[in-house]
């Protein structure tokens, strides 16, 4: 379990670092230099899910409550508006400019989905956690940036696009997921 928190607090530290501590973004920047900097915040990110993985995958099995078909059902689909989300902000969708933090949103779709169907402690650490990451760093972002300024709406195309690169997304994830964990798709 000390593994899989220190990967979310590595996660959480990273992410936040440029709005809770600009001062020592601005340090490590002029210290290596910007894009060395950004190759440094990324490599803890790399190793926070690093540590999320294997601390996941080796924390003991404690059930907190069961889950049936009905909560697996709705885990899959809410995959499919989970990873769109994920992609919509640099769409040329339609819908690109109907949400503020589509990204973040679909973070949060992604934990509830999980914590629908995962009903272990170890699950409600990390899916928990990174929900709540989710709605505290939407939060940070409105604080910090001011009013937001919509994109231009995109083109029926851009919608198609955004489906399809969804549906394969979801089909690969789902591929891989079958293959180092359950499968989302078996009953």
């Amino acid at each position: 379990m000390a593994m899989l928190i220190s990967g979310l607090a590595l996660w959480c530290f990273a992410h936040t670092l440029r709005r809770l501590f600009p001062a020592l973004r601005d340090r490590l920047t002029e210290a290596v230099g910007l894009g060395p900097s950004k190759g440094i915040i990324a490599l803890i990110l790399v190793l926070s899910v690093l540590l999320m993985v294997i601390g996941y995958r080796n924390t003991d099995d404690v059930p907190l409550w069961t889950t049936g078909p009905l909560a697996h059902g709705l885990a899959v689909i809410a995959m499919l508006p989970s990873i769109a989300l994920f992609g919509l902000g640099s769409s040329q969708s339609r819908l690109r400019g109907t949400l503020r933090h589509p990204m973040l949103t679909g973070m949060l779709v992604w934990s509830l989905a999980h914590l629908l169907v995962n009903g272990d402690l170890a699950s409600l650490v990390l899916f928990g956690t990174l929900a709540l990451w989710s709605l505290a760093q939407m939060r940070l972002i409105n604080q910090s940036s001011g009013p937001w300024e919509k994109p231009s709406p995109g083109t029926a195309r851009g919608d198609l696009q955004l489906l399809v690169i969804s549906l394969v997304l979801y089909a690969i994830i789902g591929f891989v997921h079958g293959l180092v964990g359950p499968s989302p798709f078996a009953v």
